[in-house]
């Protein structure tokens, strides 16, 4: 098994697995419950795509869960839980990565020995992939939050515009704008990226 599916069936593990029993939340504990429940895979998924690092999604789903939990019982309820909680999940993903000056740097040849020996998974490559991945995440933290999410429903999550308006209850006609405008943006910050490398 590649080091790619062993990734992709771990974080599916991780997002399947039910949560332990939780210790009795102080008000309206069955609530939340029940919404952790339903929707604690939906979280996981938005925020490990955002991240890429399924420890780093976990965080973000304890962060989305305990600020739920510490909503006001007054607050306006939330129409589309699943909506609200994943633009939860994307912003608390983006806060992350923006929190983060300096990502920890493994030096090539302390790993250059665990690589397998395939061309197309050569050292150079893999760092190259690893580097503009990193890029890709950093870019989209600097996007506003709404486009972020919509950027990352589109292509982390694969969904259609439809399915993207419909999630952030606006129009396909906006979200399709929103993705061009910000593709173009990140086309155009690729390039000048890629002119910086050279």
């Amino acid at each position: 098994m590649n080091e790619q599916q062993g990734r992709k069936e771990n974080v599916e593990a991780t997002a399947q697995l039910e949560p332990a029993p939780a210790a009795p939340f102080p008000t309206a504990s069955a609530d939340v419950d029940a919404i952790f429940r339903e929707h604690h895979s939906t979280v996981f998924r938005a925020a490990y795509r955002v991240t890429g690092n399924a420890s780093d999604a976990e965080d973000v789903l304890q962060t989305v869960f305990m600020r739920l939990l510490r909503r006001q019982p007054d607050a306006e309820a939330v129409a589309n839980m699943e909506g609200y909680l994943r633009r939860a999940a994307v912003n608390a993903a983006l806060d992350l990565i923006r929190s983060r000056q300096v990502a920890p740097q493994v030096p090539l040849d302390d790993v250059a020995p665990l690589l397998p020996e395939k061309p197309s998974l050569a050292p150079d490559r893999l760092q190259r992939s690893n580097e503009i991945r990193q890029w890709l995440r950093k870019a989209v933290s600097r996007l506003s939050p709404r486009a972020a999410e919509m950027f990352a429903l589109r292509f982390f999550e694969g969904r259609d515009n439809s399915e993207i308006a419909q999630a952030l209850g606006t129009s396909t006609a906006t979200v399709a704008v929103t993705l061009s405008r910000t593709r173009d943006r990140i086309q155009q910050e690729f390039r000048s990226y890629m002119g910086e490398l050279k």
